[in-house]
Order: structure tokens, then sequence, then C-alpha cells
């Protein structure tokens, strides 16, 4: 995978060195910056597909740094991976919040390490196909917003299907509650977490309750099988 681009951000030399070794032996193109504010700038001037970053870094912290090179026109279809001894429930919810896509705690394992970055290249820049489908029978239809299983249609309100078009836009990424009400709701302050609750309560009566999984106190995520 000598085409994929990763770029490492990691304020210790040893773990960093580590990292971008695994990575190569797995065959990507690895850059590494050891503060936030040198990983924008490369992430502007190399467009990785995947960032790979450290919740604790100098100048500008990891949570600040995946804002901002989520913001970048450059980057809008890189994947990013928090790679961090930072276990707290807190710093992986802020972390989703800012636009991660996976959450990784150290210590490395390399086989580990090698197979989630796979992962992440596979569903990061899907195609915008206006049919996309899931399993062996759920076939979504965005450009008419309908939805079946097999031959069998599925009446979806509006915001359910705005919903599941936004947990099946990155297949395998866990979206938090508050990334849900921004994306889905537009921020309105009169939606809590309940209403969106109740949401996922109705898509998983309508396509099936194994469809959608829960990560207790961080999200929800849709599985691409």
């Amino acid at each position: 995978m000598e085409d994929v681009k990763i770029l490492v951000v990691d304020s210790n030399k040893e773990d960093r060195e580590f990292i971008s070794q695994v990575l190569k032996s797995g065959g990507f193109t690895v850059f590494t910056t050891a503060d936030g504010k040198a990983a924008v700038t490369k992430a502007k001037e190399i467009s990785p597909l995947i960032v790979i970053l450290e919740v604790t870094l100098p100048d500008l912290d990891g949570i600040e740094t995946c804002k901002e090179i989520r913001a970048l026109p450059e980057c809008s279809g890189s994947g990013i991976m928090f790679l961090t001894s930072r276990a707290e429930d807190y710093t992986q919810i802020a972390a989703l919040d800012a636009g991660a896509d996976d959450f990784v705690l150290k210590p490395i394992r390399p086989r580990v390490l090698i197979s989630r970055i796979k992962s992440l290249v596979r569903r990061t820049s899907p195609p915008n196909k206006a049919t996309v489908s899931l399993g062996k029978d759920l076939i979504i239809d965005k450009s008419s917003h309908s939805v079946k299983i097999g031959k069998k249609e599925i009446s979806l309100s509006k915001k359910e299907f705005d919903l599941l078009e936004l947990l099946i836009s990155k297949p395998g990424k866990v979206y938090s509650r508050n990334v849900i009400h921004d994306l889905v709701w537009n921020g309105d302050l009169e939606i809590n977490d309940r209403i969106i609750d109740v949401h996922i309560w109705k898509l998983r009566q309508k396509l099936g309750k194994e469809r959608i999984i829960t990560l207790k106190g961080i999200g929800y995520k849709i599985e691409s099988v």
C-alpha cells in the first residue's frame, strides 16, 4: 500500500519511530511530526489518507489538531485515528466529537494496528453512490429516499432516513450523540439525547436490532456486514 500516505503525530520519539516502523513494514508511506501545529501544516501539504494522533501534544493538543485537520479541504476525505495512552471515556468522546474515525489505546500491538489501519483505509472516502448495500439484503437508495430489506420496502421518516444516511456514510465509524445532534438536527437546541435514542430505537425496530451497534457512553455505529 505504498500509495497510502499516513501522517503519524506523536510527541514521544520512541512511540513515533516505532509506529512509523510498523506502518512501513505494512507497506504504507509514512510521514511524522512531533506536535500539532506541524501536523496541520504537513497534512495540508501532503493530503494524507490516514492521520494517527496522540491526544497529548505540545502547543496544540490532539483534539484541537483533529478539528483543524478535519477542516482542511485537502483532508476532507482523510481518516483520523487516535492512538493514545489516554483511556478516559470523556477523552474518547471528545476525540469522536472532533471528527475522529477510530480510537485505539496504547501499548501498540503491531498486528492489531495494521489491521485497524487497513480497515480504516477500506472505509475512508467511500464512493458517493446513489445506492448503498449493507450486508446481503439491506439496500438504501439515497436519490429516492427509499430503503429495502430484500424485496420489502421499509417506510422511514425523513429524520430516520437522515440518521441512517449519516451512519452508512462511514460504516464502522462511531457517531456520538453530539455529532448526530449537529449533523442530523443541525444543533437544534430543542433536540435532546432522548429524542436521538428514540430515533435509533425506531431504526432498529424497522431494520433489525443487530444492524445498529451501541457503544455505551460513546455513541452508535452501523457495520457494513
